[in-house]
C-alpha cells in the first residue's frame, strides 16, 4: 500500500529538516526512541488486574 523507498525518505527528512531545523532533529529522535522503548516495555509487562476482586460485606 505505502511503498517508502530511498527517494521518499530523503524528501521526508529534508522537509523535517526545514520545519524543525538541524538542532531539534536529534532531540526529536531521542524523544521518539524513548517513547517507543517505553511503549514496548509497557506492552511486555504483565497486567496487574485482579481477576477475582474481593467482595465487601453488604451493610
Amino acid at each position: 500500500m505505502f511503498g517508502f523507498g530511498v527517494p521518499e525518505l530523503l524528501i521526508i527528512l529534508s522537509i523535517l529538516l526545514v520545519v524543525f531545523g538541524a538542532g531539534k532533529i536529534p532531540e526529536i529522535g531521542g524523544a521518539l526512541g524513548k517513547s517507543i522503548r517505553n511503549f514496548k516495555k509497557a506492552s511486555e509487562e504483565k497486567d496487574e488486574i485482579e481477576i477475582n476482586p474481593k467482595k465487601e460485606p453488604a451493610a
